[in-house]
């Protein structure tokens, strides 16, 4: 069985527009990020939306957990924006899916070539073949249960909540 990797934007994801010097989405980087890890697990990718976390809405969240019923694989990394990751992955975890769920994301893109996505991505996948059924947020090299973690802003790193 494969791991399915569902993508919803984010940093992770976003590039530089030289013309209107904003950041925006073109397309997942995920396929050149597993080619270039040299990733040997069988991955599925599934692109459901390129937005901004900030941008998300309960709309959105029911479209991810659409889709990770719909698939066969119970083994799934979202990539996510950081800054509303935690609230999803509560959202997710109301489910009580027998799956799971690995949310990750990065707070530099990871086309400007020092992304901590790229580790994200990479941790994310181990620890959801690792990890028993459940939702977990993963970043930097650690993973969180879903009701104990938190972004913090003043730091940038995720920690704990208690």
């Amino acid at each position: 069985m494969s791991l399915r990797i569902l993508i919803t934007g984010g940093t992770f994801d976003k590039e530089y527009d030289e013309i209107n010097g904003q950041l925006s989405f073109e397309e997942t980087h995920v396929p050149e990020m597993l080619k270039l890890g040299r990733c040997t697990v069988p991955t599925e990718v599934r692109t459901i939306m390129m937005i901004d976390s900030l941008d998300m809405t309960d709309a959105d969240r029911e479209v991810i957990v659409h889709n990770i019923k719909s698939v066969p694989e119970d083994q799934i990394v979202i990539t996510h924006g950081t800054d509303t990751m935690a609230e999803t992955a509560a959202f997710i975890a109301k489910e009580k899916l027998e799956k799971t769920i690995v949310i990750t994301g990065a707070m530099i893109p990871y086309k400007f070539g020092s992304s901590d996505g790229f580790f994200n991505l990479g941790s994310s996948i181990a620890f959801a073949q690792a990890l028993p059924h459940g939702v977990y947020v993963v970043m930097n090299g650690r993973y969180y249960n879903w009701n104990n973690v938190r972004k913090n802003k003043q730091t940038g790193f995720f920690e704990e909540v208690h």
